[in-house]
């Protein structure tokens, strides 16, 4: 009773202050967490993106407009368990697709990575949902799949190279902002809040362009441990850091 006192005390004066416009998740440890608890990693890993939808719900009630989770570094294209993996986001994002919230709520969902590179039934059911989606503009909601920090910059070096080949754009004049533009997270603002679940503290470079200003939140604890009382720490580090 008194972590339920405690949470709502939190919950009261974090909305009186100032919210983060722009709030950002690592989504870890999935799979190690079902090699050490010795349970199917499918098992896992649907109660891992359970998780996610719960802290979409939470996070958008609070009337934060952007929300964006790392769902898939680029380098799980190596794990063993690769092709559970790859089931598990068609499932989620398909189920993303069929959530009343998302059409309720007119939440624009946008991919971000070489989503592109994946088996065809994860490459259809994100295009499913983009189409869906592409001219809500209530909430938005950016997954992270087959995604890396470095790699996005490189991408956006090499459209701006081609820019400067074709005579489009003067090597003179590109600036920080043409960097921007050219980013998978154009459109979008920088996050504000990283929250960086997982037991290494190590920042994994999630929107590494973008996050030079972000509050970082590290739990220390795996993505299936990331708890309402959590989220409502991690906003309540941003305002602090905020003034």
């Amino acid at each position: 009773m008194a972590e339920v006192k405690e949470l709502f005390r939190i919950k009261e004066a974090m909305l009186k202050s100032k919210l983060p416009k722009h709030l950002a998740f690592t989504v870890e440890d999935g799979i190690r967490t079902a090699e050490e608890q010795e349970i199917p990693v499918n098992e896992q890993l649907n109660k891992d993106f359970s998780l996610v939808q719960n802290v979409i719900l939470t996070g958008f009630q609070l009337k934060i407009p952007v929300l964006t989770f790392l769902l898939m570094p680029e380098h799980l294209k190596d794990s063993p368990h690769f092709s559970i993996l790859m089931d598990c986001i068609s499932e989620f994002v398909t189920e993303l697709s069929q959530w009343s919230y998302i059409n309720d709520n007119k939440v624009k969902v946008s991919v971000l990575g070489k989503w592109y590179d994946l088996p065809g039934r994860v490459v259809e059911s994100i295009k499913k949902v983009l189409e869906e989606t592409k001219d809500y503009d209530g909430f938005f909601l950016n997954l992270c799949v087959n995604y890396d920090g470095q790699e996005e910059i490189v991408s956006a070096a090499q459209l701006i190279a081609r820019q400067v080949k074709a005579d489009k754009l003067d090597p003179s004049s590109i600036t920080k902002e043409t960097i921007k533009e050219s980013l998978y997270s154009s459109y979008f603002i920088p996050p504000d809040l990283i929250v960086k679940t997982g037991t290494r503290r190590t920042f994994g470079g999630i929107l590494l362009w973008d996050s030079t200003n972000s509050t970082i939140y590290f739990t220390g604890k795996p993505w299936s441990e990331f708890s309402k009382k959590d989220f409502l720490n991690a906003i309540e580090l941003y305002q602090k850091q905020s003034f």
